[in-house]
C-alpha cells in the first residue's frame, strides 16, 4: 500500500484507528495503569520517581528519547511557565513548555493531577502518539503526514516550521524542494516558503488534507514503498490485472491538482 493510501486509511477514520491502538495489549496494559495512578501524584518528585507514569506522559509527548533525563526534566517542571525566562520558556523545542503546561506543578501544586490535560488528555496524546509511531515502523511518510496534520492548526508563522524537523521536512517535501534546503539561512527559507504557500491556509481542515496529498504523493515518488523485489514477487502471488491500478490513478488524480 502506498503513502498516499495508508494516511487516507488512517485519517479518514482516525477514532477507529485509535481504538485499534488502544487495544493492543500493551498500550492497553500501560494506560490502565497511567489512568488508575495519575491522580495520586502530588508532587514533581513522586512524578518522575514512578518511572512507569513518567514514561508514558513522555511519549505522550513525543519527548520518549528524553525520559532518561529526569533531572533535566525536573529543573524545566520546578520552574514553569509563568515567568517569560523560566528554564522551559527558554528552550527552543516547545515540546517542553507544553510538557511543564501540563504537569504545572509550579503553579498548581497537589492539584495538578486533577486536570483534564495531565489525565485524560495525555492519555489521548499518548494513544494519537503510538499510532503516529506504528504507521512510521511500515512508511515514515506516513507517520510525518499524521504528525503535520495533528500540529498544522497550531502553526503561526513558517519559522515554527522551521524549528521542528519533522514540519519542515513534509513542507520541504510538499514543495518539491530538496531537503539540503534545511542547511540554507533561515530568513531564505521562509521567504521561499511564503512565495509558494499561505501559512493560513493551515487552519482549514479541508487545505490541509490537499497539502497532505500531494505530500504523500511526492514521498511516495522519492521514496517508493514498492522495490523491484517485492513487484516481482507480486507477479505469483497476486491474480494478474489489466489496466492502470487504482494505486496509480489516484496518484495521478493527485498530481494534477
Amino acid at each position: 500500500m502506498n503513502t498516499l493510501l495508508s494516511y487516507q486509511l488512517i485519517s479518514r477514520d482516525i477514532a477507529t484507528s485509535i481504538k485499534r491502538v488502544e487495544a493492543q495489549p500493551l498500550v492497553s496494559r500501560e494506560t490502565e495503569y497511567y489512568r488508575e495512578n495519575i491522580g495520586n501524584i502530588k508532587s514533581i518528585e513522586e512524578f518522575v520517581e514512578d518511572t512507569r507514569l513518567f514514561n508514558y506522559a513522555m511519549k505522550a509527548h513525543g519527548l520518549s528519547d528524553m525520559s532518561y533525563a529526569k533531572a533535566f526534566m525536573v529543573k524545566a517542571l520546578e520552574g514553569g511557565i509563568d515567568d517569560p525566562e523560566s528554564f522551559a520558556n527558554s528552550l527552543t523545542d516547545k515540546r517542553y513548555k507544553e510538557f511543564v503546561k501540563t504537569f504545572n506543578f509550579a503553579r498548581d501544586g497537589e492539584a495538578t493531577t486533577t486536570f483534564y490535560s495531565p489525565t485524560t488528555g495525555t492519555i489521548d496524546k499518548y494513544l494519537r502518539q503510538t499510532l503516529e509511531e506504528d504507521a512510521g515502523e511500515n512508511n515514515e511518510g506516513v507517520r510525518l503526514a499524521l504528525y503535520f496534520e495533528r500540529k498544522a492548526s497550531s502553526i503561526k508563522n513558517f519559522y515554527e516550521i522551521l524549528a521542528d524537523p519533522a514540519l519542515g521536512k513534509v513542507v520541504r517535501t510538499a514543495l518539491g524542494f530538496p531537503e539540503s534546503l534545511a542547511q540554507a539561512d533561515i530568513d531564505k527559507q521562509v521567504e521561499m516558503f511564503k512565495d509558494r504557500i499561505d501559512i493560513e491556509d493551515f487552519q482549514d481542515p479541508e487545505k490541509v488534507d490537499e497539502f497532505l496529498q500531494r505530500f504523500a504523493t511526492l514521498w511516495e515518488i522519492n521514496n517508493p514503498s514498492y522495490t523491484q523485489n517485492t513487484s516481482i514477487a507480486a507477479l505469483f502471488s497476486q491474480p494478474a490485472e489489466f489496466g492502470i491500478s487504482t494505486d496509480m490513478l489516484l496518484t495521478i488524480a493527485q498530481m494534477r491538482k
